[in-house]
């Protein structure tokens, strides 16, 4: 019985991809990509949008994480005096932008319907990527959650006498993988549609 739970809860992927950036380094590195921030900022940005909510991700932490990402060469810095006070502003580099848009297609892509954080980050930097690459890495992400529906669909099948605290195992997942695939089949819509629009190609020429 713990192996049958353990094969309904847990989808089977291909392969795991390392992520370059940890869950902190995505989100910070997401705000300063859509415009030079310090700290502050940064912050303030997280508590409007009510990030603290979905991420992991402590005001404290975003100092540390901003200079990490300096150096680690995704992020530049520069002084600015601002009401007799010196901040430092960030930026993002070339090799940030790189890094970011390869690592929100990439958890879009491997997206299997867990509750995962990285996933509501990437999806809210949607359009970093272009329309093709959209498409591709939730069509992807789509077909990993209907093949662990349909698994787990065979298996309540084969266990349908089981009682209802087992069953109930079963149908809970299934529900909200349900649910999961009506939701990417929507964005999918929205995007053939025209809104999911892409960041210019000169978008780092605009931030200097």
């Amino acid at each position: 019985m713990r192996l049958l739970f353990y094969k309904m809860t847990i989808p089977k992927k291909e392969g795991e991809i390392q992520l370059p950036l940890n869950h902190s380094e995505f989100i910070v590195l997401g705000l300063i990509a859509e415009e030079p921030s310090h700290a502050y900022q940064l912050n303030k940005k997280i508590d409007e949008r009510g990030m603290r909510d979905w991420t992991s991700i402590g005001e404290s932490s975003v100092y540390r994480v901003i200079k990490d990402l300096e150096e680690d060469g995704y992020a530049d810095r520069w002084i600015e005096e601002v009401d007799n006070r010196i901040i430092k502003v960030y930026k993002i580099t070339e090799k940030g932008i790189n890094t970011l848009e390869t690592q929100v297609f990439n958890v879009l892509k491997e997206f299997n319907g867990k509750n995962d954080e990285n996933f509501y980050v990437a999806f809210s930097m949607l359009p970093m990527l272009s329309k093709e690459r959209q498409i591709k890495a939730l069509e992807h992400s789509k077909s990993i959650i209907e093949k662990h529906r349909i698994d787990l669909e065979e298996m309540l099948e084969e266990n349908s006498n089981m009682p209802l605290n087992v069953t109930g195992l079963f149908i809970h997942p299934i529900e909200i993988l349900k649910t999961d695939i009506k939701f990417l089949d929507w964005v999918l819509n929205e995007i053939e549609k025209g809104k999911g629009k892409a960041i210019p190609e000169d978008y780092l020429e605009k931030k200097e």
